[in-house]
């Protein structure tokens, strides 16, 4: 009789985020596009628009660069289908649990501010629930099986956003 398959290695995420990223992303520019309007009541123009959300937009790159740091620090794979090997915990990993999801969604806030697009705008709660449900709940389970007590106390001690 042939044994059992054991469980795949990894957190067996919907997608990979920066796929929902980019998949909310287009839909909010094919709907602000279709269905125009305004999301800053007075236009100040395109160029302080994108001063003003240069600061989400920064926050996310610098979210990314830093997790992935911390990640090739201390030896597993950044990629959420691949296995982890070790958890990382320096860097933006003391403060935010999901630092790199945190920058997709500051990412999509500060595109769609500097666009002045309202339908971005709106697609924001719907990219932190495909987040939360397709790839952090999925990540923390696996998370908790590969690493048992070690990541149950890291979750006590860092939230899961901010």
């Amino acid at each position: 009789m042939p044994e059992p398959a054991a469980a795949p290695d990894t957190a067996g995420v919907v997608a990979p985020p920066p796929l929902l990223f980019a998949g909310f992303l287009a839909l909010g520019i094919v709907l602000d596009w279709l269905l125009p309007g305004r999301l800053w009541p007075v236009d100040p123009g395109w160029p302080w628009r994108w001063l003003v959300a240069a600061a989400p937009i920064a926050t996310a790159i610098l979210l990314a660069v830093a997790a992935e740091r911390s990640f090739r620090a201390v030896g597993t794979d950044v990629r959420p289908w691949r296995p982890s090997t070790a958890l990382a915990r320096s860097g933006p990993y003391r403060f935010t649990r999901n630092p790199m999801y945190l920058g997709l969604v500051l990412l999509l806030v500060g595109i769609s501010v500097g666009s002045d697009g309202p339908w971005l705008l709106l697609q924001v709660p719907l990219l932190v629930l495909a987040l939360q449900q397709g790839v952090i709940v999925r990540e923390e389970a696996y998370l908790e099986r590969k690493f048992g007590e070690d990541y149950r106390r890291y979750r006590q001690e860092v939230r899961r956003w901010l």
